[in-house]
């Protein structure tokens, strides 16, 4: 429980999720975009904060240059989204992350919709961008979505 003198951080603007820029999305963004290995794998589909993105795009996609950034309201999904930890836990174990040892905090997980579906498409999207890669390892240049929510480096 929080002290009187502490102030919890409300949640997310926004949360997003990295897809590969190949294939590219079909435009409108369809009710329900494929799942990924990994999120078919877990049961959940990955996203991050922009407090995350960084780390999560140097751990999965060091090697691309270039990723499509979903950007999800956080009001949208967050009847759906768990935050959970998942330290400890190499990238490629289920459940696993970049973040192995706890700084960031939890990962918002989006699970199934009441009808049992896992989704994510266009009733969940705000907005998508190409993000670059401006050097040898992701850095906030690029960022698709202009001032607002500018990840940090870490």
């Amino acid at each position: 429980m929080a002290s009187p003198s502490t102030t919890l951080p409300g949640p997310p603007t926004y949360i997003y999720k990295i897809v590969p820029a190949s294939p590219p999305l079909p435009s409108p963004l369809p009710e329900s975009l494929p799942l990924s290995d990994l999120d078919a794998r877990d049961g959940y589909i990955h996203a991050s904060t922009s407090a995350q993105i960084l780390g999560t795009l140097n751990a999965y996609f060091s090697s691309v240059p270039s990723v499509i950034i979903l950007r999800i309201p956080y009001e949208r999904v967050k009847e759906r989204v768990r935050w959970e930890m998942a330290v400890g836990k190499r990238p490629e174990e289920k459940g696993g992350c970049w973040d192995t040892e706890g700084r960031m905090g939890g990962f918002p997980h989006i699970y199934e919709t009441k009808s049992g579906e896992l989704r994510l498409g266009r009733e969940e999207v705000e907005s998508v961008g190409t993000w670059n890669r401006g050097g040898e390892r992701w850095g906030h240049q690029g960022w698709p979505f202009g001032g607002e929510d500018i990840p940090k480096e870490n």
